[in-house]
């Protein structure tokens, strides 16, 4: 990893999850990143569990960072998560061998706060999983929004259909509050929120070559379990009804956060339902101006999947080969 002082101090809270540990392998292996912490947060799997493969990737990545373990339970909502999906500990096939690295002493939402105090204006904050100790950050430091750089979220599905209720995305399903708390913070600082939702993510969808790409860098351990991983997940989509494929949600987000590339943006204001029966976690944009307010998110949108494929593909070979 690079640590030069050019390189973009970047802080991933994330839930591994398969596409979280692209997510991780794909920041390691830029060498103008510069990954300064790591929070896990319970969502795809079980925090013990987020937290075990937040250690061990990288470790197998050689990334000497802070790795700090987050919420283990949503603001409000009880936890849900997504074996079916991600395998019954969070990477599919993928076994991860012992563990020599501890996680930080601190928690999730105190490694935000400190890190963006140490980088005023300069750290990025990416989000691939639930917002929940980003919220829990924002009541130490209300002043988040105004000292990160950007923040960059994997969530939501805007006008589109979801993948856990009818209408909401599982990052913002699994802690509704938290997603709340986030839009309206950076909306009253006048910052916008990038959002990566369901109808900009779901652009990236591998197939065979794609699976047969990945397996090609089984030499390296991470390689190795990114390889077993995505198998399981073309399983998982294929039993799903989807074929044999895979959404490759977070690396998108992480890309765009870090590239500025690969999609452009539209200004939206955006909210997230708490109380409706049957929409509870939709995130709503207001398309039409109707609640008078200024865009609190810059939604993703036109995306270049079949460039961003191969970048992800083309800087996954360079580095772990």
């Amino acid at each position: 990893m690079s640590t030069s002082t050019r390189s973009l101090p970047v802080l991933l809270d994330c839930d591994p999850g398969i596409d979280d540990a692209f997510a991780l392998a794909y920041v390691a292996c830029r060498d103008d990143v510069e990954t300064v912490g790591v929070v896990t947060t319970a969502g795809n799997v079980g925090q013990d569990d987020v937290l075990r493969n937040a250690l061990g990737v990288t470790d197998l990545l050689g990334m000497g960072v802070p790795v700090a373990r987050g919420a283990d339970v949503p603001l409000v909502e009880p936890l849900m998560t997504a074996e079916e999906t991600h395998g019954p500990h969070g990477l599919g096939h993928a076994v991860l061998g012992e563990c020599g690295r501890h996680p930080d002493s601190r928690s999730g939402a105190q490694l935000w706060v400190d890190l963006a105090r140490q980088y005023p204006g300069k750290l990025v904050g990416i989000v691939t999983g639930p917002l929940t100790n980003l919220a829990l950050a924002l009541g130490e430091e209300p002043e988040l929004p105004r000292l990160l750089r950007g923040l960059h979220v994997m969530g939501g599905a805007i006008n589109y259909r979801g993948n856990t209720g009818p209408t909401s995305e599982w990052n913002i399903a699994v802690d509704p509050e938290a997603a709340h708390e986030v839009f309206e913070a950076w909306g009253k600082a006048s910052q916008r929120v990038v959002l990566g939702a369901l109808q900009a993510t779901e652009a990236v969808r591998l197939d065979e070559k794609h699976r047969q790409a990945v397996a090609q860098l089984k030499d390296h351990p991470v390689g190795a379990v990114l390889a077993d991983a995505l198998q399981f997940y073309f399983e998982f989509h294929q039993a799903d009804g989807l074929g044999w494929c895979a959404y490759l949600h977070d690396p998108l987000v992480v890309a765009n956060a870090v590239t500025g590339q690969f999609a452009k943006t539209r200004p939206l204001a955006v909210d997230v339902e708490l109380t409706g029966t049957l929409t509870r976690g939709q995130t709503v944009g207001d398309e039409l101006g109707r609640w008078g307010k200024e865009p609190n998110v810059d939604l993703l949108c036109e995306v270049d999947a079949e460039g961003f494929i191969e970048h992800l593909l083309t800087t996954l070979r360079t580095g772990l080969g």
